[in-house]
């Protein structure tokens, strides 16, 4: 990965279920939308997004979709989602790791692949937001602040977050409201 340039803007990487789009909690576990069809972005994302854009942020999408490893979902439905939340929303990538845990993939979070490969980042002033242990695992163990978002799914935690929050809106309030933020400025 490298030193980051001093140029390079700190991101904001993002879950994409239950962060981003609306994540269904059957029997208490969570599942992703199956199709294009069945995507609902929740509400406050694009305004959040813009928010921390208009901040200096980088938007990073960084999702597991074990679904394809499984076989229950394809490829194709994936990337037709993202195309769609790219299409809609401030984002500049979306990150994807298709493996399932016995893969022993470097990119499926808790691992930190999906945060360290791609143009180099300042991750020591880079934010990991997401709704499940592994995101605030993979955040933590890159070294990057972490939020955790109540989506409604129940979730054991390794570690504690930097914050607990309810809503992208109030990752954006409380990453917006963070010491050291007008540092940004310098990475412009």
């Amino acid at each position: 990965m490298g030193v980051p340039d001093p140029l390079t803007p700190p991101v904001v990487f993002l879950d994409r279920d239950g962060v981003i789009n609306q994540a269904y909690v059957r029997d208490g576990v969570s599942h992703p939308p199956a199709s294009v069809e069945a995507l609902e972005i929740l509400p406050g994302v694009p305004e959040a997004l813009a928010r921390l854009r208009r901040a200096g942020f980088r938007l990073v999408v960084v999702t597991n979709q074990p679904d394809v490893a499984r076989g229950t979902q394809t490829r194709e439905a994936v990337e037709a989602i993202h195309a769609r939340l790219m299409a809609a929303l401030p984002l500049d990538e979306i990150r994807v790791c298709y493996h399932d845990d016995a893969d022993g993939c470097p990119c499926r979070k808790p691992k930190t692949a999906l945060l360290t490969q791609g143009p180099p980042a300042d991750l020591a002033a880079s934010i990991m937001v997401g709704d499940r242990w592994r995101d605030v695992e993979a955040g933590r163990r890159a070294g990057c602040a972490t939020v955790f978002v109540e989506s409604g799914a129940p979730e054991s935690l390794i570690h504690e977050p930097d914050a607990r929050v309810a809503s992208l809106a109030e990752a954006a309030d409380w990453i917006l409201a963070r010491p050291g933020r007008q540092n940004i400025d310098a990475h412009r």
